[in-house]
């Protein structure tokens, strides 16, 4: 560290004009990355992604689907809607209403707009459908990927109300702390070129990786809090050495010593994002993907581009000042000597009010976002209540059962293996009824479809019945379950069907089976990247700090934090506190925010634990090397955490819901993390195991007698 930081401060200026010059550039390409982001994230390559693209290909049943609904329209005006969408290339189908008894109801009548597998961008044809619908009132567009690009919308909208209402309360925490316009803006602008020049990379990799539409929410939620985390403290430890060294050599000194401790932090966030890969859900890869790319940034910018500006600015650094910054080291000598005197009873009331904060947890229902993400203000959510209000297109699940059989389908065992399958199907309680090639010929068993195929008049109208349901040694039905794809019913449902002998190969798709898929994998993977997490933080702590017991506790204390922070979570939004309508959690939102935090607070793990142990390898004992860390540390951690909670927290204004729980969840992790845990507990067991903190087998204690 010690000849990076020299190279840093003999070369500040050229290294100012690179990350400039790449700010310019990557910045006009971030302006591109909405474009690019497409869909929830919640993919999976499963059975449910090879049915639909085989019943789109074989079968020429329709990829996605577009509702078009009317109200209070005339079969004329209904004709003339549809006619203007046929110059569409892209629609595979139009289904009219009129004449169709079941897509009519009082005044509401809707349309099917079908489209097959070799789309792949919908934005344009949604623009496209909205212009030639134009704004009839009364005529309006639904469907999954109508939903998706209005995700795409509001995720736009609530990244600049978020930042409208953080940055400003950032400033001001930040101004606070230093007292100077100059020394509180310079984070903000370090944490923005990070930010931005992380969207114009993940633009460059849009083309090649599926992007979901969240990522333009998490990583600049990410990157701005753990940036001007990073500028906080290197900033803090200059202006420390600042009153004894020259520019060059605090510049120096705050490279080695808050640089230290930003790579540690921004290794254990990595780790955190790093996990999530091993789950095959696209999500958490662009989260991983998206979430590595700006805390590296954030570590480049803050060795480099930070402390080159420092540099530059030298003593202008203090220009502006508005506020005369008063000593606070007496008020938290006081605090650190209570909380020496007294360990074990905080220890005690702390671990108690934590444990309160969970109870909560056993309430918890997890649920895959649908259209409940989108706001009730806009359209397409308004549109698709009012579809299933008076059509109930939600009450009904379809599950697909797509089979193959090599021995052919068109034979009198194949027709009988069909209507066994049938069968088996109408006679599980959860399914209402089927649609196969009997049903749709309305008859009732292999043995009638022989001898009406005998019927010299009827073989024509039959082969052209099954030509639907059998294509060569494919074949396919549907089964209607009576109830929603997100219950635990329904996927129990497909679960038990998965496990069945049919004598052929067949698999299942559908919205009960999509959610069991991303469900069972995320509970089948979510152990392994907690445990990757954990061990992976316990020796990189071990490492930084030459200890056993700091790691160990250091995690036990994370999982005790985020445990209360899972059940305050379940409290507000699932018991509908505090002015919010109760609603289930999403479910990626415990495993993305165990993921984010466990290494984030790590960040405030590593600042103080780090300046307790220059003092204890100084010479000091531990109980004063704890009260020293501590005194020196606990304004700059409280300050940090206020960033971090209000640039996450701010997200709690937001429409998306996914992202305003995320949002939520991680700022009352870090203020939990910040107080409870870093301020109480951590001295509070420092004091407690003494010199036993710093034991590692095989070390010598090379600190002066």
């Amino acid at each position: 560290m010690k000849q990076f930081a020299a190279f840093v401060t003999k070369f500040a200026k050229p290294i100012v004009i690179i990350w400039c010059t790449l700010l310019v550039i990557l910045a006009y390409l971030a302006l591109q990355l909405p474009a690019k982001l497409q869909g929830d994230g919640f993919f999976y390559d499963g059975d449910h992604s090879y049915v639909t693209d085989e019943l789109s290909e074989t079968f020429n049943l329709p990829a996605k689907t577009i509702f078009v609904l009317f109200e209070d329209k005339t079969e004329e005006e209904i004709n003339s809607a549809l006619e203007s969408l046929e110059t569409i290339e892209e629609i595979q189908t139009i289904t009219s209403p009129i004449g169709v008894e079941e897509l009519n109801n009082n005044d509401f009548a809707y349309g099917l707009l079908e489209f097959d597998n070799t789309v792949v961008d919908y934005f344009p044809i949604i623009d496209e459908l909205r212009e030639k619908l134009g704004e009839n009132n009364g005529i309006s567009i639904t469907g999954e990927p109508v939903i998706s690009k209005d995700i795409n919308l509001a995720s736009q909208n609530d990244l600049i109300k978020a930042e409208t209402i953080g940055l400003p309360i950032a400033l001001i925490v930040l101004l606070l702390a230093f007292g100077t316009i100059v020394a509180s803006l310079l984070p903000i602008f370090v944490g923005g070129a990070t930010v931005v020049m992380t969207l114009g990379i993940l633009t460059l990799l849009g083309d090649s990786v599926n992007l979901s539409i969240f990522v333009l929410n998490i990583v600049p939620m990410l990157g701005l809090a753990l940036s001007i985390d990073f500028a906080l403290l290197l900033i803090n430890r200059y202006r420390e050495e600042r009153n004894t060294q020259s520019i060059e050599q605090s510049v120096q000194i705050a490279i080695q010593t808050a640089g230290r401790s930003i790579i540690f932090s921004a290794l254990c966030v990595m780790i955190g994002l790093g996990a999530m890969v091993v789950i095959d859900v696209e999500i958490f890869m662009n989260i991983a993907l998206g979430g590595t790319i700006v805390v590296l940034l954030a570590v480049l910018t803050g060795l480099t581009l930070l402390p080159a500006t420092l540099i530059l600015l030298g003593d202008r650094l203090n220009k502006g000042r508005i506020l005369r910054i008063k000593p606070t080291a007496s008020r938290w000598q006081k605090f650190a000597a209570f909380v020496m005197k007294r360990p074990i009873t905080i220890i005690f009331v702390a671990v108690i009010l934590l444990i309160i904060a969970m109870v909560p947890i056993k309430d918890i229902e997890l649920t895959i976002p649908s259209t409940e993400s989108l706001p009730t203000s806009y359209e397409s959510r308004q549109t698709f209540d009012k579809l299933d209000e008076e059509f109930g297109i939600a009450e009904n699940t379809p599950v697909f059962l797509f089979a193959e059989n090599y021995d052919d389908w068109d034979t009198k065992e194949g027709r009988e293996k069909i209507f066994d399958i049938q069968q088996q199907l109408l006679d599980d309680p959860l399914v209402d009824r089927v649609t196969s090639m009997f049903t749709v010929a309305n008859i009732e068993s292999a043995e009638m479809w022989e001898m009406a195929n005998s019927n010299p008049q009827a073989p024509g109208v039959l082969d052209e019945v099954a030509d639907n349901f059998i294509k060569e040694d494919k074949m396919y039905m549907v089964a209607y379950l009576n109830t929603t794809g997100a219950t635990s019913e329904a996927q129990d449902f497909v679960r038990d069907w998965m496990d069945k002998d049919l004598g052929v190969d067949f698999a299942l798709s559908g919205q009960a089976k999509f959610n069991q898929e991303i469900f069972d994998e995320i509970a089948s993977k979510v152990l392994i990247a907690i445990a990757i997490i954990i061990v992976s933080t316990f020796f990189i702590l071990m490492v930084a700090f030459r200890s056993i017991l700091i790691p160990l506790k250091a995690i036990i204390m994370n999982i005790l934090g985020l445990g209360a922070t899972f059940g305050i979570l379940v409290y507000i939004f699932q018991y509908g506190h505090f002015g919010l309508e109760a609603t289930t959690l999403v479910l990626i939102v415990p495993v993305l925010i165990f993921c984010l935090v466990f290494g984030l607070s790590m960040d405030y793990e590593v600042f103080l634990i780090s300046r307790i142990q220059e003092e204890y390898l100084k010479g000091a004992t531990n109980t004063k090397a704890t009260i020293d860390g501590l005194v020196s540390t606990s304004k700059i951690i409280t300050s940090a955490a206020l960033i971090m909670i209000v640039i996450t927290g701010a997200f709690a204004f937001t429409d998306v819901m996914p992202v305003k729980q995320i949002g939520v969840g991680i700022a009352i992790a870090i203020a939990i993390d910040a107080t409870i845990i870093r301020l109480m507990l951590v001295p509070s067991f420092m004091k407690l195991f003494g010199d036993w903190n710093w034991w590692l087998p095989f070390r010598k204690d090379t600190r002066p007698k």
